[in-house]
């Protein structure tokens, strides 16, 4: 399923890569903007904003990790899906860029094909939320609209989401009290069925947690069930406004 329309901000220091999916992904219906340095990241996304964005991990003026920060604690831009590319076979990489918000990784060297299905997964997911209409559910202290991805707590106080934490607490809001085991958790954040990284799953409780402020031990809200995965502890109702 092609997405026509939808932009996407590349920002990778190889000019090859840059010209190749260029041409790859505009013949896909894509409308592509490509930069070489953090600094024409910032400046391009702060111009116009994307619908995806595509961040390569080592640049020369700042690393993608910092990148990626800085759009999830932008409240313009928090919510756009991103997928970090890494030349490193390194797992901490990958650990990182989820912690701090990435919704997918790909190592290099990748084929633009595959890079291509990764991209239409997660706007596929994008998309299916933001047909569902209107919609806001309650769970203890917090209210989540599931159109905006906007998670309030009871107190007034907004809590910005990445992507990836928005598709964790859905899958936690749609299986309340349910034992969710780590392979269910992975292939639902990151859009595919593969083998989860056991500590990339666990950070990524561990950092949804915290935007709960569900860092008591033992955790109160998110808990951990030993040997079997994690179970949300709250019971989830339709509300009429946040």
């Amino acid at each position: 399923m092609s997405q026509p329309g939808k932009s996407i901000l590349l920002v990778d220091d190889d000019q090859e890569i840059r010209e190749l999916l260029h041409t790859y992904l505009s013949r896909a219906g894509f409308q592509v903007r490509t930069v070489g340095d953090g600094a024409g990241f910032r400046q391009a996304l702060c111009a116009e904003s994307a619908d995806l964005v595509i961040l390569d991990v080592m640049l020369p003026d700042e690393d993608g990790f910092s990148l990626c920060r800085w759009v999830r604690e932008h409240q313009h831009f928090a919510q756009v899906p991103i997928i970090m590319l890494t030349a490193s076979s390194d797992e901490t990489d990958r650990v990182i860029g989820l912690e701090l918000g990435a919704d997918d990784y790909l190592g290099k060297p990748f084929s633009p094909r595959e890079l291509l299905a990764r991209i239409k997964a997660l706007l596929r997911r994008v998309h299916f939320t933001q047909e569902r209409g209107s919609e806001v559910l309650a769970f203890d202290d917090w209210r989540l609209d599931m159109v905006s991805h906007r998670l309030f707590h009871r107190d007034g106080e907004e809590v910005i989401l990445s992507g990836a934490d928005f598709a964790l607490l859905k899958l936690f809001l749609d299986h309340p009290q349910q034992i969710l085991d780590r392979d269910t958790i992975g292939n639902a954040t990151r859009g595919r069925e593969v083998m989860p990284l056991e500590r990339i799953v666990d950070m990524a409780v561990s950092r949804l947690r915290q935007r709960l402020r569900d860092t008591g031990k033992p955790a109160r809200l998110i808990r951990t069930v030993r040997g079997s995965g994690y179970q949300l502890a709250a019971t989830v109702t339709p509300h009429n406004h946040v």
